[in-house]
């Protein structure tokens, strides 16, 4: 008797457990780069913010009045109408992820402590003063569709979703695929959001992208977006033969200076390039 057969119910648990890691969400492919988008058909995009704070891109596939901005700050483009490809790439993200086998169906978020993987609700899902802890690694992801059966809303009002031990939370690592509206208010929410319907934020915080099929709405929330927010742990930059100052390949030059034949400028210091030549 090998050993999986002997712990036949471990085995099974360390499949499904490999089976979830590997899920992966689908690329955004153009539309990853808006934070906010509102990706109606024909053109039909509205986003509208106030009193709110955006940092990364907005945009809409209305025209540039369709974009309304009221005491909001965006730090970032804001692009209307966006180009077909971003609405057509938003789209195909959509269904990609409308396609993905469920792990498990659930009928609450309430209080759930959850691994990595994909969670299916039939219908809609409700939370009202509760807390969803995500639990699991860094490079995990988690999947949740809202109204598989064709209809359903994702509503939340003093809803939190954390990382277990209060650890970061990489919101693109959380993709939320909902068949009609979503609406947070007074919500800790984190996550990529692609929605059948309209985006409703008022107060609280959004730590991701909300991408919509309908308008979208932010009154009083602080929202930023994935790519602003970074990776948990940003990768370490290496040393390069650049100059000083950081360049376009990611390295880090540090304060290095010119010898053994590099193009790096004598006597250069981090905002101070120094000077080319071959004299000290």
């Amino acid at each position: 008797m090998n050993s999986c057969q002997k712990y036949f119910s471990v085995c099974v648990l360390a499949l499904l457990t490999q089976a979830a890691f590997a899920q992966s969400a689908p690329s955004l492919g153009s539309a990853s780069s808006f934070t906010v988008l509102s990706a109606a058909p024909d053109g039909g995009g509205a986003v509208t913010c106030t009193d709110s704070s955006v940092t990364g891109d907005v945009g809409s596939s209305g025209l540039p009045a369709s974009i309304v901005q009221t005491s909001c700050a965006i730090t970032g483009a804001v692009v209307a109408p966006v180009s077909a490809g971003v609405v057509a790439d938003f789209n195909s993200a959509y269904d990609a992820l409308a396609l993905a086998s469920c792990d498990q169906v659930l009928t609450t978020l309430d209080g759930q402590v959850l691994s990595p993987g994909v969670y299916c609700f039939d219908a809609a899902a409700t939370s009202t003063g509760s807390v969803l802890t995500l639990k699991g690694p860094s490079n995990g992801t988690w999947i949740f569709k809202i109204g598989t059966l064709g209809t359903g809303a994702l509503t939340g009002t003093n809803f939190s979703v954390v990382a277990q031990g209060g650890a970061p939370l990489a919101c693109n690592n959380v993709f939320w695929s909902v068949a009609e509206a979503v609406t947070m208010t007074d919500s800790q929410f984190v996550g990529t959001i692609l929605a059948g319907a309209a985006v409703t934020f008022t107060r609280g915080t959004f730590n991701g992208d909300a991408l919509a099929k309908a308008a979208v709405t932010l009154t009083g929330v602080t929202v930023t977006g994935c790519e602003s927010s970074g990776p948990v742990n940003p990768p370490h930059k290496q040393h390069c033969n650049q100059g000083v100052g950081n360049g376009s390949e990611g390295c880090d030059p540090g304060d290095s200076n010119h010898q053994h034949g590099s193009n790096d400028e004598y006597d250069g210091k981090p905002g101070y390039p120094g000077r080319k030549g071959d004299d000290h």
